[in-house]
């Protein structure tokens, strides 16, 4: 009898913000797969399992994804249960709606469990409410990096009227100012660059959209980064004084 694939989102970083359901899901594992960007602390909820490390960062070697789907087939096929442990949330650039369908064309058991994305925990570490009644009517998730280095409709995005949320983008940083400047947003729309979401290490650099390159590079902004793009970046008290009202 085949095992089961669930496909877990670990959270930005802070261990601390893993659902019930995903300590749930690793407690069960016999085999765990961890991505790069997973908090090796979030291990301690599945000490019985065996870790296998299948690590995907921009501009790195990288573990080949038909070799992943090799694996979670091979140990499925096993009746194992196993965990596919991807930092955030497996639906949001993630590639967890691919895995899925693969394994399901084997007829595999897959359950996806979601998990908190950067944008919103680095956002939120910071002060800045995504949306905010009156200031912003939506928000907007993008990645700056695609599978065939294809430019985004940066000047649509310009015009939207949301908060911008860029994943991958520190190395395109000139592109996206560029590019949005180009598209009819203004030199000094807020931006909020945060690098390390949700860690103690988190680090954040306020800016505008005209000098974010400049200050990026001062600052020695790193991945794995989330940039803030919109008049919610320039806020820093309304979510703290919410929470110690």
């Amino acid at each position: 009898m085949n095992g089961k694939v669930w496909l877990v989102g670990a959270g930005p970083g802070d261990p601390e913000l893993l659902t019930l359901k995903a300590v749930r899901a690793l407690q069960q594992a016999q085999i765990v797969m961890i991505d790069d960007l997973v908090n090796p602390a979030v291990l301690e909820h599945c000490t019985n399992a065996r870790v296998i490390s299948v690590g995907k960062r921009g501009g790195c070697r990288s573990t080949p994804q038909a070799f992943i789907h090799r694996l979670m087939l091979r140990y499925s096929r096993q009746g194992k249960c196993v965990v596919r442990l991807k930092g955030g949330d497996p639906c949001i650039f993630g590639r967890g709606s691919e895995e899925a369908d693969w394994l399901q064309q084997f007829s595999i058991e897959v359950e996806m469990v979601n998990g908190i994305t950067a944008g919103l925990a680095g956002a939120t570490n910071c002060g800045i409410p995504l949306t905010l009644r009156g200031v912003s009517r939506g928000v907007t998730l993008v990645t700056a990096h695609t599978q065939d280095d294809s430019s985004l409709n940066w000047a649509a995005l310009a015009q939207g009227g949301t908060t911008l949320v860029v994943y991958m983008g520190v190395a395109k940083l000139s592109e996206i100012q560029g590019s949005l400047l180009a598209g009819g947003m203004r030199n000094d729309m807020p931006v909020a660059m945060i690098e390390n979401a949700s860690l103690p290490t988190q680090r954040e650099c306020r800016s505008s959209l005209a000098q974010m390159q400049l200050d990026a590079h001062s600052f020695q902004l790193k991945s794995p980064a989330i940039l803030v793009i919109g008049e919610v970046a320039a806020s820093s008290q309304a979510i703290t004084l919410a929470q110690t009202a």
